[in-house]
């Protein structure tokens, strides 16, 4: 559930992408303009500046020399900087770095936690907010930060000493580097290209807008109606969509009354959303009723005509591609949002994941699955049946019993946060580790689904945000405040326990969801109940694989999509997004769960939200397995805490160099896709 805010803030401070260096009349060149330093200025430095590694040496001059530009100053000025500031005695270059590291420490740390604290009043349970609340949201410490390093030439010492590895040297390297050598490595991704503030602003307030549409997104279930007028659900119940409607349809799996027709109901709901069929007055408003298969609206017993939500939805996507487009000029070596998200934030290629994503819901494993779960069901499965549940220990125990125990556990964000502890020493923290990790996480009640937001520094909390409703936190709640209890686990680890600040953090943000995901596994157990990862366990993360995966390559070809219409109105996005969702529909799931056409795979929040966030949904899913894999390999698979120390201290590697540290093998979907060929013949 995270979304990843962390992700938004180091993409909108650092380019993570390699700078492309040509030539113009022996000057080098990047799309923010030209540099006045020509080919002559750097070999001559080259030449004559001494360094233990010549060839370093060279990489830094030239990356310096491609964000140089006029107004920095002359081309003389630009040779005495570097014979002026290019550290060669090892020694010296470490207390160089060790400075910058704390100095960045205190930036970010204090940047993230201005974002925390002027964001409240939008994100946190509490009154409306008002029009200066969101204006405050919008705002980023972060808009000028870049452009102050260049002007006070911090940006230019941290690339001259300190330059950019592309991700392909990373790998090739980095098989050899040691700790060190990877902070340095990481140091230098911060200033590989110059965007304008002007342009950041743009960014964040894209971003912002579309978070504040998607938390208030609303349906209020107790005035849903089916075509006879019956009310299937309680009568104060608001779900947020995606996510509270998607868990609904989950607990249904359970022995309740009317579950059958509830599930159905909300996938008609998930239809009118995603065609912006829905009626626009009935989106987080409790004063009117609405029949989703009629598409008909009452207030007060009397039909009212009620206008369609329209391409609201997709107009958030379309400014947040409008801002992707202003930033790729400024990011020649990737110059498109799909690049920089993928090669650069994931540091994973999209074709990689595309083919990693279609090997696995284009395998016979998947109609195995299916069919297991055809007969438990004991009918012919339906589109919503992406999310069935059945496989998770819970499904034998009522919901209703569940939030009896979570609710008088947790009737506030204080219970949960005071809760922690104990809850780390279940999975085998000591006490003293266990209340370590908990201090530094303080918890509020939200006022969407929740999510986790990580501290950037030390000396800083990370949060996690849950809604928590007045009789206290629901099963339904509780399971998503597991699963961010996990992003903060991780987010105090990778940032109060690592060994070199540049490392902070993990390979990408599918590496934060494989810990939220580890938790959120173990919820039951946390609750007191018995509860193990099994072949059952093995059956629910492969299925969660196949309905997530789906709905990544819907988001990933929509963004493919709007790069090759760049003009495209809102209208024809929602149209194409729809045709898209319907095409991977009927390639990859009609053939298994039928409905022809079905659009349900274009309705999660987080292409709306979280720009192609969705593949480390997936990806993590991948990560994950091996890693639980890799657990219950262990003396005792529940004493797991050890082993999420070492692992998630490993900081910010590239994806495969973590993984191999962490348990001897490349990110791979062959360790699972084997697992369920083994439990299935076993049945």
């Amino acid at each position: 559930m995270n979304r990843m805010m962390k992700k938004g803030v180091i993409d909108i401070l650092a380019a993570l992408c390699a700078v492309s260096c040509g030539t113009d009349g022996g000057k080098t060149r990047d799309a923010a303009g030209v540099s006045p330093v020509s080919e002559k200025t750097i070999t001559t430095l080259v030449s004559q500046i001494s360094s233990p590694d010549p060839a370093l040496m060279e990489k830094g001059i030239r990356q310096c020399a491609s964000l140089w530009r006029d107004e920095d100053g002359t081309e003389e000025e630009f040779a005495s900087f570097v014979a002026a500031n290019y550290v060669a005695d090892p020694e010296q270059k470490f207390e160089l770095f060790m400075k910058l590291s704390k100095a960045n420490e205190t930036i970010q740390g204090a940047c993230n936690q201005l974002m925390v604290d002027l964001q409240k009043p939008t994100v946190l349970a509490g009154p409306q907010p008002g029009t200066v609340d969101y204006i405050f949201s919008e705002y980023s410490p972060y808009s000028h930060l870049s452009d102050d390093m260049f002007q006070n030439r911090i940006a230019f010492i941290t690339a001259l000493n300190f330059p950019f590895f592309t991700l392909e040297e990373k790998n090739s390297l980095g098989k050899d580097w040691s700790r060190l050598e990877w902070a340095y490595s990481r140091m230098g991704d911060l200033y590989t290209s110059r965007v304008p503030s002007e342009v950041s602003k743009v960014a964040s307030k894209a971003y912002a807008d579309a978070e504040n549409y998607i938390a208030s997104y609303n349906i209020m279930m107790g005035h849903v109606l089916t075509e006879d007028g019956r009310r299937l659900f309680p009568e104060d119940m608001c779900l947020l969509s995606h996510w509270n409607l998607r868990d609904e349809i989950k607990s249904n799996y359970a022995d309740l009354p009317d579950a059958p027709e509830k599930q159905e109901m909300i996938y008609k709901i998930f239809e009118r959303i995603v065609t912006q069929e829905i009626p626009e007055i009935v989106i987080n408003n409790p004063e009117y009723d609405w029949a989703p298969y009629s598409n008909k609206v009452w207030k007060d017993g009397a039909p009212v005509d009620a206008e369609p939500e329209g391409e609201r939805r997709y107009q958030r996507i379309l400014d947040s591609f409008h801002a992707e487009l202003l930033a790729d000029p400024f990011h020649p070596g990737m110059p498109t949002g799909i690049q920089r998200n993928f090669e650069g934030g994931m540091e994973v290629s999209a074709e990689e994941i595309e083919k990693l994503f279609v090997d696995l819901i284009s395998s016979p494993q998947v109609k195995m699955v299916a069919s297991v779960i055809r007969e438990r069901l004991g009918r012919e499965l339906r589109p919503f049946d992406i999310w069935y549940d059945g496989f998770k220990s819970r499904a034998s125990i009522s919901e209703e019993s569940l939030s009896a125990i979570t609710r008088e556990r947790y009737p506030s964000p204080e219970a949960f946060e005071k809760g922690m502890p104990q809850m780390l020493q279940q999975l085998g923290f000591d006490k003293d580790r266990a209340e370590y990790i908990s201090d530094k996480i303080t918890v509020e009640g939200a006022r969407g689904s929740g999510h986790a937001w990580g501290t950037m520094g030390r000396g800083y909390n990370s949060f996690l945000r849950t809604r928590i409703g007045a009789d206290g936190m629901d099963y339904k709640g509780y399971n998503i405040a597991v699963h961010e209890f996990g992003h903060n686990v991780e987010q105090t680890l990778d940032t109060y326990d690592i060994d070199y600040y540049a490392l902070a953090g993990v390979p990408n943000t599918a590496f934060t969801e494989t810990l939220a995901f580890i938790f959120q596994k173990r919820d039951l157990k946390l609750l007191g109940f018995d509860s193990q990862v099994d072949d059952n366990t093995t059956l629910d993360i492969f299925w969660g694989m196949y309905e997530i995966m789906g709905v990544s390559l819907v988001d990933m070809y929509t963004w493919r999509w709007l790069y090759e219409h760049p003009k495209a109105t809102a209208a024809e996005l929602r149209d194409n997004c729809l045709r898209i969702a319907r095409e991977v529909w009927n390639t990859y799931y009609e053939p298994v769960l039928g409905c022809p056409d079905s659009p349900i795979l274009a309705v999660y929040s987080h292409m709306v939200n979280s720009p192609m966030y969705l593949p480390n949904y997936p990806y993590g899913h991948i990560v994950e397995y091996q890693i639980e894999e890799f657990l219950s390999r262990l003396p005792d698979p529940d004493d797991i805490a050890s082993e999420i120390d070492r692992i998630w201290c490993l900081g910010r590697l590239t994806p495969n160099a973590w993984m191999n540290e962490a348990v001897g093998s490349d990110v791979s979907t062959e360790p699972i896709l084997s697992a369920v060929s083994r439990i299935l013949g076993k049945q």
